[in-house]
């Protein structure tokens, strides 16, 4: 997968709920009811449900540190 083709599936998803699974390492792993807010060169922005913004990078999609279900 390529930074192009995760911008293009998240631009296709802005304003509409995602759901964010991080891995912290350690079989430990945080998970987000999202929306995604915002995509910028380098990162892109989503909403939590508690109005808290949060960053992540494409190449964080690209690491599978996270993933991401529309």
């Amino acid at each position: 997968m390529t930074i192009k083709k995760i911008k293009e599936e998240l631009i296709n998803h802005i304003g509409k709920n995602a759901t964010i699974k991080c891995d912290l390492g350690r079989n430990k792993f945080e998970e987000y009811d999202v929306v995604i807010k915002n995509i910028y060169n380098h990162v892109f922005i989503v909403k939590l449900k508690n109005d808290e913004l949060k960053s992540f990078s494409y190449t964080d999609v690209i690491t599978k540190t996270i993933k991401i279900n529309y």
